[in-house]
């Protein structure tokens, strides 16, 4: 697993944590980083002094590196930036805009620098900047998503750029991880299935939703607002679609109506558990994570079926191989 991403970052594994928000904490980060992957804490929309608290207690918790997660979005943006700089972070991932003004500041603090990305040309804007990496995350991610799925988006990005691509949406296993290097990846980034870590501290009603979820059990909200987000169905997504479909009233109403009833949807599942009125946020593999685990557990099975993977196909290549001679 010695690549580009584990010379980069100074990590065993090239395995991300997704920084999901509210979700992703120092607990989680640590024990991500500690198992040998990247843990990220994840700022969200919370001001800098939260995400301070945080930094600090992974400080005390790990020597190893871990990243910050800023939505660019925040209206603490520029609070963020300032804070991973003056405490010099490792590497930042980015998402909901473009990090282009913060790219100096981010460089001469010598932090590695990896936006989100949706598309070829945003990959293309990003690596013309001066990203370091960047994230291709398919549609069949969790949370907010672009329109590609990750398998078709991986391998066009990784043809197009120079710098190395770390895969996300749709990952959970070895056997997906090892098919997103053959597409190009360089590294993976892993959200759904650090949900139900021990080390997670979401709701256990939220870690349940997970576990229970069939295949075909998330669906996309938010479509009419320009910022589509998968989610695991539910009462809240139902009326969500219901409002979206709705042709009696105006798009305007439409729009306002579904604002008011995201509001604090996230943290509603995060935090209080409300697994019917809150936004559980989830990737289509959710149906794969079937148990709960550590973190170590879960990237040492992730790299077992990694290695398992690669054998196998070298195995049926060479079959193949022997079969024409």
């Amino acid at each position: 697993m010695n690549n580009k991403i584990c010379n980069m970052l100074n990590i065993k594994y090239p395995i991300i944590q997704g920084g999901m928000a509210w979700i992703a904490d120092a607990d989680l980060a640590v024990a991500v980083t500690e198992a040998g992957g990247l843990g990220i804490i994840a700022a969200g929309n919370a001001p800098a002094d939260i995400v301070y608290e945080q930094v600090l207690k992974a400080k005390k918790m790990t020597d190893k590196p871990f990243g910050v997660n800023i939505m660019l979005l925040s209206p603490y943006v520029k609070d963020i930036v300032n804070l991973v700089c003056d405490e010099n972070i490792s590497v930042v991932t980015t998402g909901a805009g473009n990090p282009g003004i913060y790219i100096d500041k981010l460089k001469q603090k010598n932090i590695k620098l990896f936006p989100v990305v949706p598309s070829v040309a945003l990959a293309k804007r990003m690596e013309k900047i001066g990203a370091d990496a960047v994230i291709a995350e398919g549609m069949e991610a969790g949370g907010h998503i672009g329109k590609l799925t990750s398998f078709s988006l991986i391998p066009q990005i990784a043809q197009s750029i120079n710098i190395p691509v770390i895969a996300a949406g749709g990952i959970a296993t070895g056997e997906s991880m090892a098919a997103a290097f053959t597409l190009g990846a360089a590294a993976v980034q892993l959200g759904t299935r650090f949900l139900v870590a021990h080390e997670c501290n979401v709701h256990k009603n939220y870690k349940l939703a997970i576990l229970k979820a069939k295949d075909i059990d998330t669906t996309i909200t938010g479509r009419i607002t320009g910022h589509p987000v998968r989610v695991i169905r539910n009462k809240l997504s139902k009326a969500l679609e219901s409002l979206e479909n709705n042709h009696n009233i105006t798009k305007e109403e439409i729009l306002s109506e579904i604002e008011n009833l995201s509001r604090d949807s996230l943290r509603r599942a995060v935090k209080d558990g409300d697994v019917d009125n809150g936004s559980i946020m989830a990737g289509q593999i959710a149906s794969i994570v079937k148990k709960e685990q550590s973190c170590n557990e879960i990237i040492q099975e992730l790299i077992s079926e990694f290695n398992k993977t690669i054998i196998r196909i070298h195995n049926d290549l060479d079959k193949m191989s022997g079969s024409y001679c």
